[in-house]
């Protein structure tokens, strides 16, 4: 790293800005992406996938961690700084060009166990982070999720029953992994500072329940807190057999979405299956 300029120079150099459009806001100070880069445990010799790297710096951190990092990045005008950054580790990182919405990170990864870390933009966090945590097959190929977040999507990642955060986010996160607040981080950590602060959440896949579908999961919760405020009688009554199966599993139809426990959405999940 000794021979890698400070990243603000780079940036200069390649005449770079972060993009609204694009979601994205730089960090420059390499002691909080250490930080960052150590949340998972060792990297040494793990690969690992970074969506939007922009300029590279958590790149560098994670390379210089030892990780081998794969990073997808849409927009080229950051291709020759991290060209720049492949050079001083050779071997040890992949750039690709592309959307990562609408490309298989399994079959990127080479179908291999790799860990995901990533400053996420802003504008596709949610829908990656769904992406991930969705889905029949289970465990997933990727090992921890070690992601930024707008902090209030964080918040609602690990959110707990009773408050108003909890929703559909926490129950895919935490119905089959385990999802905690790993790190807050400063507005003024970044460049441009955002109008909100951020946080980083790190998840780790758990035993799925026997029994239930996914697909099931994700309508009853999209169903339940589609109307979070309506008992879920009402919430749920487009549901065939719904109602009924609360009353089965002895959950009073009386209640809201907001009272029930993750484990209480899995039972009802696996009464529909």
């Amino acid at each position: 790293m000794s021979t890698l300029p400070p990243l603000r120079e780079v940036i200069a150099r390649h005449g770079l800005s972060a993009s609204k459009a694009l979601g994205q806001n730089f960090l420059f100070d390499e002691q909080l992406l250490d930080r960052i880069a150590a949340l998972p445990g060792s990297l040494e010799g793990r690969r690992v996938l970074e969506i939007g790297p922009g300029p590279g710096g958590l790149t560098r951190a994670l390379l210089r961690a030892g990780a081998q990092v794969t990073a997808i990045e849409m927009d080229q005008r950051c291709l020759p700084a991290l060209a720049e950054l492949g050079e001083a580790f050779p071997g040890k990182l992949e750039v690709i060009q592309g959307d990562a919405l609408k490309l298989d990170h399994d079959e990127i990864m080479g179908s291999e166990p790799y860990a995901i870390l990533s400053n996420l933009p802003y504008n596709v966090g949610t829908a990656l982070f769904t992406r991930w945590m969705g889905g029949e097959e289970w465990p997933p190929l990727w090992t921890s999720l070690t992601l930024m977040f707008q902090q209030e999507v964080a918040q609602r990642i690990v959110a707990k029953p009773g408050v108003s955060a909890y929703g559909r986010l926490a129950v895919l996160a935490q119905w089959r992994g385990a999802a905690k607040l790993a790190m807050k981080v400063h507005r003024s950590a970044f460049t441009p500072p955002p109008k909100v602060m951020s946080a980083i959440v790190h998840v780790e896949p758990a035993a799925m329940p026997e029994g239930v579908s996914a697909k099931v999961l994700e309508r009853v919760t999209e169903a339940a807190f589609g109307q979070r405020r309506k008992m879920l009688r009402q919430s749920l009554k487009g549901m065939p057999g719904a109602v009924e199966a609360l009353e089965g599993i002895g959950i009073d139809p009386q209640r809201r979405a907001e009272t029930l426990e993750v484990s209480d959405f899995v039972a009802l999940a696996r009464a529909l299956s």
